[in-house]
Formats: C-alpha cells, sequence, structure tokens
C-alpha cells in the first residue's frame, strides 16, 4: 500500500496514523496515531487487542456458569457493537463468530423458557380465574396475591403474546380488586353513617345532663340506649371512644336522676365479664396446681371458652385478658418443664425438696437460653423481608407470641431461682 511505513495482515500505519483493515464488508478506519515511534503505536494497538480476547472469553464463562442464561443476551449484543468499534489489532472475527454463537445458543434457550413460561402463566390464569367473581375478600386476596407472585417470579413469553397474556391476568385481578374496593367503600359508607348517628346519640345525651323533667328525660335515655344497641357495628376501637362519650353523660343523668327520685343505683355488671373473671380467677389458681397435667387439661378447656365469650370492644377490660393469657402461657411452660424433667430425670419423685427446687431450676435455666437463642434467630430470619402488608402482620404476630412467652418462661425462671436461693 503506497505510503504505508508498517504493516502486517490486520493493521498499518500511514502519514503516522495507526489504520485497522477492513474485514467482514466494513473499510478500513483509523484507530489511533502515532505518538513516539511506530513500532510502539502498532504494539499499543496489538496488546489492546488481548483486552477484546479476554472480554470474549469472560463472558462465555459468566454465561456457562450462569443459571439465568438467558439473561446475558443484552450484554452479548452490546459487547458485540463494542468489538466493532474497538481499537486493537488483531483477528476479530474469530471472536465476533464466537459472539454469533453464544447468541444463537442463548436465543434458542430464552426461546424454550419462553414457551415454558407461556405455559406457566397460562396455569396460573386458569389457576386465578374461579376468583374473579369471589365475595370471599380476605381468603381470595391472600390466594390472588400469592398467584401473583408467582406470575412475577416467571419469566417472560414471547414479545407477540406478552400483552395478550398480561391483559387476560391483570383483567382477572382488576375484577376482582374493584369488586373489593366497591364493597369497602360502601361499607366504609355504612360506618361512617353509624358513626353518625352515634354521634348524634352522645350529643342528646350531653344534653340530657341539664334536664329536670326527670320522667320524660329518663325515658328519652332509654329510648336512646335501645338505639345504641341497634344502629350497628363499626371498628371496635371507634366504638370504645365513642361509648365512653356516650357512657360519662349518661351515666351522670342517672346518678341525677337517681337523686331526685330518692333510689341507690344497684350497678350492674355485664354477665360476660363476670365470666370472664370467673375463669381468670380459676386459671390463676390452676397455674398454682401440683398437678400440672390435670391443669394443662383445664387450661385448654378454659382458653376456648374465653374465646366463645363475645364481650363487646366498649365494656372488653385488657388488664383481665393479659392476666387470662399469662396465668395459661404459665400453666403450659410449667407444664413443659415438667415434661423435660420426667423425661430426663426418671427417679425426680424420690428426690428431696432442696434437689427437686435445683433440678427444676437448672432446667428452666436451659429451657430460658434456648428460647432466647431462638427468638434471635427468629428475629434474624425476618430482617428485611418484606412480603406485604397481611405477611408483615404475620411474622409481627409471631414475633409478639414468641416473646410473650419467653418473658413468662423469664418470670418462671425468676420464681425458681428465688424458691432456691432461700434454700
Amino acid at each position: 500500500m503506497k505510503g504505508v511505513t508498517l504493516e502486517n495482515e490486520y493493521a498499518y500505519i500511514l502519514d503516522s496514523k495507526v489504520f485497522l483493515k477492513g474485514y467482514m464488508g466494513m473499510p478500513d478506519r483509523q484507530i489511533g496515531e502515532v505518538k513516539r515511534t511506530e513500532e510502539e503505536a502498532f504494539q499499543y494497538f496489538v496488546n489492546r487487542y488481548d483486552i477484546a480476547v479476554s472480554k470474549v472469553n469472560q463472558l462465555e464463562t459468566e454465561i456457562e456458569e450462569a443459571q439465568n442464561k438467558g439473561s446475558y443476551l443484552t450484554k452479548l449484543i452490546q459487547l458485540r457493537k463494542r468489538l466493532l468499534n474497538f481499537d486493537g489489532i488483531g483477528n476479530f472475527i474469530p471472536l465476533l463468530e464466537k459472539l454469533d454463537v453464544l447468541e444463537a445458543s442463548l436465543t434458542s434457550l430464552i426461546g424454550d423458557n419462553q414457551s415454558s413460561n407461556l405455559e406457566i402463566k397460562r396455569a396460573l390464569i386458569e389457576e386465578a380465574r374461579p376468583y374473579e367473581h369471589s365475595e370471599d375478600w380476605k381468603d381470595t386476596a391472600d390466594i390472588l396475591q400469592e398467584i401473583r407472585t408467582k406470575w412475577i417470579r416467571t419469566g417472560p413469553v414471547e414479545k407477540e403474546l406478552n400483552d395478550k397474556i398480561e391483559e387476560d391476568f391483570k383483567s382477572i385481578l382488576d375484577t376482582f380488586y374493584q369488586a373489593r374496593k366497591v364493597f369497602f367503600e360502601e361499607q366504609n359508607r355504612i360506618i361512617d353513617e353509624r358513626i353518625f348517628k352515634y354521634n348524634e346519640l352522645i350529643r342528646k345525651g350531653e344534653e340530657l345532663q341539664n334536664r329536670t323533667d326527670w320522667d320524660e328525660a329518663f325515658l328519652d335515655l332509654k329510648n336512646m340506649q335501645t338505639e345504641w344497641k341497634i344502629i350497628g357495628d363499626i371498628p371496635p376501637k371507634v366504638l370504645k371512644v365513642l361509648y365512653k362519650n356516650f357512657k360519662k353523660p349518661t351515666s351522670l343523668f342517672y346518678d341525677r336522676y337517681c337523686r331526685s327520685k330518692g333510689i341507690v343505683p344497684k350497678r350492674r355488671v355485664d354477665p360476660r365479664i363476670e365470666a370472664q373473671m370467673k375463669m381468670v380467677k380459676e386459671v390463676e389458681k390452676l397455674a398454682e396446681s401440683e398437678d400440672m397435667i390435670s391443669a394443662t387439661n383445664r387450661a385448654k378447656y378454659l382458653l376456648n371458652e374465653w374465646k366463645t365469650i363475645r364481650v363487646p370492644a366498649h365494656l372488653a377490660d385488657r388488664n383481665v385478658a393479659e392476666r387470662f393469657r399469662a396465668a395459661c402461657d404459665k400453666i403450659f411452660e410449667l407444664s413443659y418443664l415438667f415434661k423435660v424433667i420426667a423425661r430426663k430425670y426418671p427417679t425426680f419423685n424420690f428426690l428431696s425438696d432442696k434437689q427437686k427446687d435445683l433440678t427444676k431450676y437448672r432446667e428452666m435455666e436451659n429451657i430460658v437460653k434456648r428460647a432466647r437463642t431462638d427468638l434471635e434467630d427468629l428475629i434474624h430470619s425476618y430482617d428485611g423481608q418484606s412480603s406485604g402488608y397481611e405477611m408483615d402482620q404475620m411474622m409481627q404476630s409471631n414475633l409478639k407470641t414468641q416473646k410473650r412467652k419467653l418473658l413468662m418462661k423469664e418470670v418462671i425462671l425468676e420464681e425458681l431461682r428465688q424458691k432456691v436461693a432461700m434454700l
């Protein structure tokens, strides 16, 4: 080539400029200039070719080792574009041919995966379809959320089919969630209407405080109380606050009414509250029993009975419920302790009282240590997870239960420690 001063089969130097010879129908192109000597410039770009080889080999290795090989197709296409404009001296044709082979393999694999994904997504559509018009809002929402999670984890399908299949699936979800939205909007409207009625009764109750037409006012009070009972359900916490606001002025009026009539009011305790208090006293007594097998069986029975007593939110006493739950927890934890002792110490009943207390203390100490470790592991396993509101609620509920149980174990351990210290 006229004027060329340095050349090999892939490149040459002309007028102090380095040119890569054209290949695969592409023209010659300048890739650099001579800075110092032609030999150094030539060798620099020969060395750069090794970078291109390394990039192709590295991509090939990554694809071979990857589980999701299809995700590398875009990276491969981008590398090919860079090679076609890469400033280096060497034979790029084998590198591009290697990329062609890899691309053909990935394209085939992606096609197979897309066919498989299509089958999976069609199956998920059929799985979701029966729930499209369901009115079991909570359970159906849970089921559809699980199906949707599977859908998201399933890879893409062919572009020509993707829009249609996505629309089919979205239509099922939209139909259910839109109906659920309408239902809850109506429920919220009803609740707002009921809250308004409750507030109207509170306002009327406050007006009673200044009335002295005792008989007529007392009749109005009875009518208000009757109306309060039939308004309907609203969120328990809201009802509890509203009832407190209604109870205060009406109670003040009733006290004034009784004084004006010379009546000594007799406070009536709700029979459901009385039943709960009776159960609390019984289960607290059971927690001190020596016969933990019988105590456990009775506690389980009482626990089920407790659930059947529907105390309105405005009457419920949180302290009573916590006492009952704590006493049951203590029985169950002591029952477990005695099971461990019975398994590990067959001659436990022949030990002295001092040895029995020491044995119980040591075993309870081990149980508490394991419970603390289990709780730490549980917290660690939940850390950073986010699976939606309802799943988060389940996680928090589980953690709360485990913390409560650990607290009771620690209470029992402290009681045993004090007992041992007195020996």
